[in-house]
């Protein structure tokens, strides 16, 4: 079917909402956006659903929602009735039509006979993970776009462990999305219905005070400084309340938070683009710092599972860290702390992205604590717990990647910057206590370890044309490579689509020892490497850069040379 002809069913179909229709009737001449809406199905991957809010197929609404959850819902069938018993739990940020979305959901699960635990208000992602594991439910729902900007929405699903869906199980459940061509055959139960009959579950304030005693267990140090004056920002999001009270409740006396970013705001009225790696979003933070003297900047993404971070400088300006830069400063506090306590495990583990910078592996090998590499996604980070339990050979005690995202502990299968806000509030209050900024530290953590230069660059190309072209980018960098970087040489070029790593060197290759994935990596003679890979979640192709030198000018140099030359390749497939 065409998308004209399935933008006219649309329009004529009376089982769409008068709203619905109304909204593609206003586009009836704008070919371009019907063709957006309607050439594709909104993709279901590995992260769930994700786009921009509107009616029609290829947009985030009540009728791509309630298709998802059937499709779930029919998945969770096959596994019996234990696990239709065992049920769903559900959170939702502060986005446009979050709520309604979540509450589709519950509605849609409870039609099937399958149980619903859907919070009562906007609760962060972490704390969903968190739920699953405790309910032991069957699988989790969290309605958030995360960073996005607000014209966005989005689905993420969780299985029965707290990570989200692998790429198996999102397969099984797009599968059943598929076989749904009629919306009307999907059924939505009347929420107060659902409640009497227990198929609908509120959840509240018991949950919260579990999850927050946990986190609060994953402290390391009380001699610290409790009293350093800390500026915060939730981005008008979710972090707002578990964030602040974490603090207070470890005893944090001087917690100073943006008025202006305080409550859910689904417009994001003051920060337009939500996205704490982005330096723009601490434009309140920074001129509140300035004004309270704050010696730290910390602010949460509005589904609060990513903290980014700024420090003051010896002439009271704030200097922003990087994902690599936060991951050091934590892995060396982590680290060193359960050291010093004895609770350091004789095998204990690190994990990170295959994108992510080396800086945190060179500090726990220091300490002969293991780093272990997987995909890009925090369900392959906390997904190797279950690897390491199974045979008892590792203790993962931290998992981390550059885009902002931490974990500690293993109780939450997720990047938590509620657990992250702590140690690292905690971090800095401890260091104070020695006379040192965050700053001093990682400065330190150079001297010893190298200086690492890093640099995401990500080329948006949106629309059917930008995701062809994506795609041919990728075709002719696998054909075509650079071979040498200025006096760098290529050492080592692994395809995790084709799984195979080639060492260029001796003319050799073997399996890359991980699950296959359309990314490109290389490496290079003077320990600086790159990597391109498509998003996941957004019209974009993204080229992980990293450089290594004995000073800072040398791997801020080799930083540009790479940018350079790396960009004008890509971009020269058209």
């Amino acid at each position: 079917m065409t998308y004209i002809k399935r933008y006219e069913e649309w329009v004529n179909n009376k089982y769409f909402d008068e709203e619905t229709r109304e909204e593609l009737k206003s586009i009836k001449n704008d070919n371009k956006e019907i063709e957006d809406r309607f050439y594709m199905d909104l993709e279901f991957g590995t992260a769930g659903l994700r786009g921009k809010l509107g009616a029609g197929l290829n947009r985030m609404n009540i009728y791509i929602i309630s298709r998802a959850t059937q499709g779930l819902a029919d998945y969770i069938k096959e596994y019996g009735k234990e696990y239709m018993d065992r049920g769903v739990a559900i959170a939702y940020d502060c986005r446009h039509y979050s709520v309604k979305f979540a509450a589709t959901a519950a509605q849609v699960l409870a039609s099937n006979g399958i149980k619903a635990y859907l919070f009562e208000e906007l609760r962060p992602t972490p704390e969903l993970s968190y739920a699953v594991r405790t309910l032991h439910t069957a699988a989790g729902i969290v309605v958030t776009a995360s960073h996005n900007p607000k014209e966005y929405n989005g689905y993420k699903v969780y299985w029965e462990d707290g990570a989200q869906i692998l790429s198996s199980t999102a397969k099984g459940i797009t599968e059943k999305i598929k076989s749904i061509t009629d919306f009307s055959t999907i059924k939505v139960m009347d929420i107060e219905e659902a409640k009497k009959k227990g198929l609908i579950v509120i959840l509240g304030k018991a949950m919260d005070d579990d999850y927050m005693e946990k986190v609060k267990g994953l402290a390391i140090r009380d001699n610290i400084d409790k009293d350093i004056k800390i500026v915060y920002t939730p981005l008008n999001g979710t972090g707002n309340v578990p964030v602040r009270r974490v603090l207070k409740e470890r005893g944090f006396t001087n917690i100073i938070v943006v008025p202006e970013q305080e409550k859910p705001d689904p417009d994001f009225t003051t920060v337009g683009y939500p996205n704490p790696e982005d330096v723009k979003a601490f434009k309140y933070a920074r001129a509140l710092g300035k004004k309270e003297g704050a010696e730290l900047l910390i602010a949460t993404d509005p589904d609060c599972d990513r903290l980014a971070i700024m420090v003051r400088d010896t002439l009271g300006e704030y200097v922003a860290f990087n994902g690599n830069q936060t991951g050091a400063i934590l892995i060396k506090y982590v680290i060193e702390g359960m050291k010093e306590k004895g609770t350091l495990p004789k095998n204990a583990a690190i994990v990170k992205s295959l994108v992510t910078g080396d800086l945190g592996r060179a500090i726990a090998t220091k300490y002969d604590v293991e780093t272990f590499e997987v995909l890009t996604g925090f369900k392959n980070i906390c997904g190797k717990v279950n690897d390491f339990k199974k045979d008892n050979s590792f203790e993962f005690i931290f998992g981390y990647e550059e885009s902002i995202g931490y974990v500690a502990g293993t109780f939450v299968r997720d990047k938590d910057a509620v657990i992250a806000s702590m140690l690292l509030c905690e971090a800095a209050a401890y260091y104070k206590s020695k006379g040192k900024t965050l700053l001093d530290i990682l400065n330190e953590i150079y001297v010893e370890f190298g200086y690492y230069r890093e640099n995401l660059i990500s080329l948006v190309l949106e629309g059917i044309e930008g995701q062809e072209r994506i795609s041919r980018m990728m075709v002719e960098y696998r054909k075509d490579y650079l071979l040498t970087i200025g006096s760098s040489k290529l050492t080592k070029f692994i395809d995790y689509e084709a799984e195979k790593s080639y060492d260029i060197l001796n003319g050799t290759e073997e399996p890359s020892g991980i699950e296959k994935s359309n990314v490109l990596k290389f490496y290079f003679d003077d320990d600086s490497w790159y990597a391109v890979r498509p998003s996941g979640t957004e019209p974009k192709i993204k080229i992980y850069m990293y450089s290594k030198g004995k000073t800072l000018k040398a791997a801020e140099e080799k930083l540009v040379e790479m940018e350079k030359v790396i960009i004008a390749k890509l971009q020269s497939t058209k």
